[in-house]
């Protein structure tokens, strides 16, 4: 079947990819809605740039998509790429929700009323399971932003490993935290995966920290060989 992905960049969307991938579907195009709004309530928005590289790092062709990220009427936006993209032969969506059903249910709403199958390979997974898979299948995320109780600036650029889960572990015993960040706790950015032919080499990233709040802003990155 050929689908297409919302695709941030971050773990989620990516994992997504993966499982269509591995589900024999042909992932024709990657979506990357660019909303001017960072506190946008459907679209991620830290280092959205950086999907453009992603795009050449998989060889997945992308389109983007702009939006002034207003409650609501960023979704006209996504109807609007959506249906442009089941006009190309597109037949169905993946995104990568975990439990937020805000987001999820008006995704699966508007591939609805536009005769799109919306798919949601990662909804209600296990979160430990879960983060525990992006390890053992080899994709390497860092840690962009931080915005919950529990985290400081040290978070920001940390890559999640199986020492970082048992620090999320304590946390959420402590603060309630979701163990694969759904409650917005915390973005991530994908730098390499079984996916990628290249994989993102950060050249030059600055922290912006407010109050109990932060993120790694990306401004220079590149492609490299894998070893």
């Amino acid at each position: 079947m050929k689908v297409a992905a919302l695709f941030s960049g971050g773990k989620d969307s990516t994992m997504a990819i993966y499982k269509a991938i591995k589900s024999g579907d042909n992932v024709e195009y990657l979506i990357s809605m660019i909303s001017e709004n960072p506190h946008s309530y459907m679209f991620h928005v830290p280092n959205i740039h950086i999907t453009d590289l992603l795009s050449e790092a998989m060889d997945i062709p992308i389109v983007n998509m702009a939006t002034k990220g207003e409650k609501e009427k960023e979704l006209e936006d996504l109807r609007n790429i959506l249906s442009l993209l089941k006009a190309a032969g597109v037949e169905g969506i993946y995104s990568g929700a975990l439990s937020s059903t805000y987001q999820k249910s008006r995704i699966d709403k508007i591939c609805e009323e536009l005769g799109l199958i919306s798919y949601a390979p990662l909804w209600h997974l296990d979160p430990k399971e879960y983060m525990l898979e992006i390890i053992e299948l080899g994709f390497e995320v860092i840690i962009t932003s931080v915005s919950a109780e529990g985290f400081d600036e040290s978070f920001l650029g940390r890559k999640i490993d199986k020492d970082l889960i048992k620090v999320l572990e304590k946390l959420h015993g402590k603060y309630h935290i979701h163990l694969a960040f759904e409650g917005g706790e915390a973005e991530t950015l994908v730098l390499d995966g079984p996916l990628f032919k290249k994989k993102i080499k950060i050249i030059k990233s600055k922290t912006l920290w407010e109050g109990d709040s932060g993120s790694l802003v990306v401004e220079d990155a590149r492609l490299v060989d894998k070893q």
